[in-house]
């Protein structure tokens, strides 16, 4: 084996023993729709890696919720957070996220800032069969949850390293694949989302890795709450989802219980940030214009 060859090899696999539990130390990340589900999920697994934030959010109801967030991330793991109000629909919102995060960790001196880490979570959905959809349905749904993640990624373009370390994040949906009914425009918007991704990671090849996961069901308040006619349609689908199957002892009652009348239970939204964490990491810098698999099987990655 030659030098270089050995080397690259005895740096791979040190990567992969995890020596350095704080993998993403001093890094800059973004994390979009930050303020709780799998958005803060997202931040707290960043956070517990090193990585410094900026936690995005959209609703004056969640001001406080982020804030919350912000001090635990601090306390928790001592990386800097701040939050910031935009809407990631409006053509506006995304530049500001950027100048937010450059305003608070660009260096004073040097003048220097990288953005490290984007993550692309932020998302609205709405259900409508083919009679009902309407312009203005559609016109907000892939606002915020195509065109958001396009103007961010334009804007971070400046910032994002040139060495290939930069780890940018797209959070997609087994709707675009699954052709769940009444999702016309929210499945569209998640394949979307899944083919830029795919040309991110063409034209970023220097910059940073880009990679989309495509959770299905997540025990977040939204999931919870869904009606009896949402949990009957999906039904099939998770009672065909490998990992889904609950457990009695190891999933606590409130999820138990409900999984065992609707097929299988939901994921743990620390579950689906764990992979986002994973895909964020040096040892994830040959993987990129991928859709890599978060819901426990319901749809298999190729």
């Amino acid at each position: 084996m030659s030098r270089p060859a050995a080397a690259a090899r005895t740096a791979s696999t040190n990567i992969g023993r995890g020596a350095n539990l704080r993998v993403l130390e001093s890094k800059v990340g973004i994390v979009t729709g930050a303020s709780r589900g799998i958005g803060a999920a997202i931040a707290r697994n960043l956070a517990s890696k090193g990585c410094n934030l900026v936690l995005n959010y959209t609703s004056d109801s969640s001001t406080q919720t982020t804030e919350n967030l912000a001090s635990e991330l601090q306390s928790e793991y001592g990386v800097k957070a701040v939050i910031v109000q935009a809407n990631m629909g409006s053509e506006n919102g995304p530049q500001h996220v950027v100048d937010v995060a450059k305003n608070h960790f660009q260096h004073p001196k040097t003048q220097k800032f990288q953005l490290d880490i984007v993550i692309n979570n932020a998302g609205v959905a709405g259900n409508g069969v083919i009679e009902k959809v309407t312009c203005d349905d559609f016109a907000r749904q892939y606002n915020v949850n195509v065109r958001g993640p396009l103007l961010l990624v334009q804007a971070a373009l400046p910032y994002l390293p040139h060495d290939r370390s930069g780890r940018i994040v797209n959070v997609s949906s087994v709707s675009s694949m699954l052709g769940y009914v009444q999702q016309s425009i929210y499945g569209g918007t998640k394949a979307a989302l899944e083919a830029m991704t795919r040309t991110w990671a063409r034209e970023l090849a220097e910059r940073a890795t880009v990679n989309a996961i495509n959770p299905g069901p997540v025990a977040t308040d939204m999931y919870l709450t869904t009606d009896d006619a949402f949990a009957k349609a999906n039904t099939p689908f998770i009672e065909n989802t490998p990992l889904a199957r609950p457990r009695e002892g190891i999933d606590p009652p409130e999820i138990y219980e409900p999984a065992t009348k609707s097929g299988g239970r939901p994921a743990y939204s620390e579950e689906v940030a764990g992979v986002v964490g994973m895909l964020c990491g040096p040892e994830a810098g040959w993987s990129t214009g991928s859709v890599v698999c978060a819901n426990g099987g319901m749809v298999f990655s190729s």
